[in-house]
């Protein structure tokens, strides 16, 4: 859709019905099928349910529909019928939210110590929002950097919710943004709220965090998320609250790190286990010791970290059962699935892998799809260009001891 400029200040609604640049917005809409018009013509004083509204602002805008319905609230107060010059002053509200590549930053807000807000005047490209294109162009002094890339807020125009690496209190940071200097901000503070640690395997452990106690994984507030969240997904408003209480944002874990110390020993640095934030509704990020170390039973742990205050970072450590394989099945030539024997009930599959071992000695390893468990089943995906030979039957194997000395055979038709 193609509009003459971008309005900076709205229009009455009689404006809407006459003015030259609006008839030809909402014509330009109707051709695209985003609105419906009776025999090809649009009648500006028919009516539209709220439902039908919700859809035609979200197709038009390519937004989910939970930020739509936020703005409708915000807009209108009334849940029945609206006429179709009501929908086309709604489109012209929601026009601010169209994607620009030209987008400049006009607010910077330090949130937490890992976390920033920032709104442009505009929202992103899909491919100015892409991690690799994003770490180049958000350029911090001092050391900061970008962890992973801007999402955007639901039910927000232009409002993201940026990850960087530890600030430093006090510390004023630059941030250029495309090679334009876009700001300046102090260093935050500010730890995020984690309720307790807790061990999950022998060499895994997460930290909790409630949102009964106002604490929010941004996986719940963001738009890219908000259709797959369900009634957990929320919106937030300009102040981080919503429904009277102000909420903090765990924005994304990625390349994070907490120190874990065993009683009378040496501090360990465990690392975030990718994808592990939130899942099955818990706010619940795992992080695993270095490959081949594990939890010795009986000790006394203590988890710290540069970005959380841990209410209760202690826990001593158990011996607790592997995961354990019953059952894989060829999906693909180079793509299989793992069963365990039962429901994990949280993402244990994350970062495993396993090895499937042919008659002949042939060794093929495949890695966990991230994000593919559904209940004790995940997929495998089989690295270095590696296919299955028809025919032959392997021996799954965990890589590591994850899953223990379980195995399993795999026919491959």
């Amino acid at each position: 859709m193609v509009w003459k400029e971008k309005r900076t200040q709205l229009p009455s609604f009689d404006d809407v019905k006459k003015d030259a640049w609006y008839y030809d917005f909402v014509t330009s809409a109707v051709g695209q099928d985003i609105i419906q018009a009776d025999k090809g013509r649009f009648d500006p004083e028919g009516t539209v349910t709220a439902r039908e509204l919700e859809q035609i602002i979200a197709k038009a805008l390519k937004r989910d529909l939970k930020s739509v319905q936020y703005w409708m609230e915000r807009v209108s107060a009334t849940n029945g019928p609206l006429s179709r010059g009501e929908v086309a002053y709604l489109l012209n509200t929601a026009y601010q939210a169209i994607p620009s590549a030209t987008a400049t930053i006009t607010d910077i807000r330090p949130l937490n110590t890992i976390t920033l807000i920032i709104t442009f005047d505009a929202p992103l490209t899909a491919e100015d929002e892409a991690f690799a294109v994003s770490k180049e162009q958000f350029a911090f002094s001092d050391g900061l950097a970008l962890t992973n890339m801007p999402r955007l807020k639901t039910g927000s125009v232009s409002t993201y919710i940026v990850p960087t690496s530890p600030q430093k209190p006090g510390t004023i940071y630059t941030l250029t943004y495309k090679g334009k200097q876009a700001g300046t901000f102090a260093g935050q503070g500010t730890k995020l709220n984690m309720t307790e640690a807790r061990q999950v395997t022998n060499g895994t452990f997460e930290l909790e965090a409630l949102k009964s106690a106002g604490v929010t994984d941004y996986g719940y507030v963001i738009s890219a998320y908000s259709a797959g969240r369900g009634a957990n997904a929320f919106v937030l408003d300009e102040n981080d609250a919503a429904d009277g209480k102000t909420y903090q944002i765990i924005s994304s874990m990625q390349a994070r790190q907490v120190t874990i110390t065993p009683e009378g020993g040496q501090p360990i640095v465990a690392n975030y286990v990718p994808f592990t934030q939130s899942t099955d509704g818990k706010q619940e990020p795992k992080f695993r010791l270095p490959e081949g170390q594990t939890l010795e039973p009986g000790v006394r742990y203590t988890v710290t970290s540069e970005w959380a205050e841990i209410a209760n970072p202690n826990f001593v450590a158990e011996e607790i059962a592997p995961l354990q394989l019953s059952q894989a099945e060829a999906v693909s030539d180079n793509s299989i699935t793992v069963t365990l024997s039962s429901d994990p009930g949280d993402e244990l599959f994350s970062g495993r892998r396993v090895e499937l071992t042919s008659p002949a000695g042939e060794k093929l390893v495949a890695t966990y799809k991230y994000s593919s468990r559904k209940g004790a089943t995940g997929v495998f995906d089989l690295q270095q260009n590696d296919t299955l030979k028809a025919g032959t039957t392997y021996t799954v194997t965990p890589v590591g001891d994850w899953a223990g000395n379980s195995q399993v055979e795999l026919a491959v038709q």
